[in-house]
């Protein structure tokens, strides 16, 4: 079976726009997506790189973009008035659950990725992840044990220095083997390069 890389983080609008997206991709291309969670905070440490909203008019504009993307695809985006979302909590959870139990990433994804993008809940808050997490049928202190276990952090730091060294500097990024597509809005090429 094909498959193709999806390295994320739930903190960016545009990861969610492309997550959004991903049955549609398999579906229309027959491969299946790898999930690959990353901290988005320390590919841009490494790379130079910051959020389109660290530029004044570039933040006041990419929304606009974001609005476009989400009516074109038929799905909710709200703009999280706690924006930024500081990710570390999420995102460890994220490489834990896929570790020790990958059968519930899916849902753990969804209920994250609904939390700020179109519930607009401040995720910023250890309380309201753990209100997110009861919510979606997960035990919020189970879940907490295993994001905060040292090889839980480890693992999110190797892959955050993995997708850097494959040359990833934002989110969403996908590959194809080595062949690397970034950006939600570079959908079309990465269904080309599947087909």
């Amino acid at each position: 079976m094909k498959h193709f890389e999806f390295w994320f983080d739930f903190g960016s609008p545009a990861a969610y726009l492309a997550w959004t997206q991903i049955p549609a991709i398999e579906a229309a291309t027959g491969a299946q997506a790898i999930w690959r969670p990353m901290l988005l905070g320390g590919v841009f440490q490494a790379t130079g790189n910051q959020s389109p909203a660290a530029v004044a008019a570039k933040g006041r504009y990419i929304f606009t973009d974001f609005d476009r993307f989400a009516r074109r695809y038929g799905v909710p985006l709200r703009r999280n008035p706690h924006f930024p979302i500081h990710t570390l909590l999420p995102m460890r959870g994220a490489v834990g659950l896929q570790r020790a139990q990958p059968e519930r990433l899916a849902d753990y994804c969804r209920a994250m990725f609904q939390a700020i993008w179109v519930d607009g809940r401040n995720l910023n808050e250890p309380a309201e992840v753990g209100a997110v997490l009861a919510a979606a049928g997960f035990d919020p202190q189970a879940l907490l044990a295993l994001a905060n276990h040292p090889d839980t952090k480890q693992a999110l730091k190797d892959a955050t220095d993995e997708a850097v060294r494959r040359g990833v500097f934002g989110a969403p990024t996908f590959f194809v083997g080595e062949q690397m597509f970034w950006g939600q809005d570079r959908i079309d090429f990465l269904k080309e390069a599947l087909q």
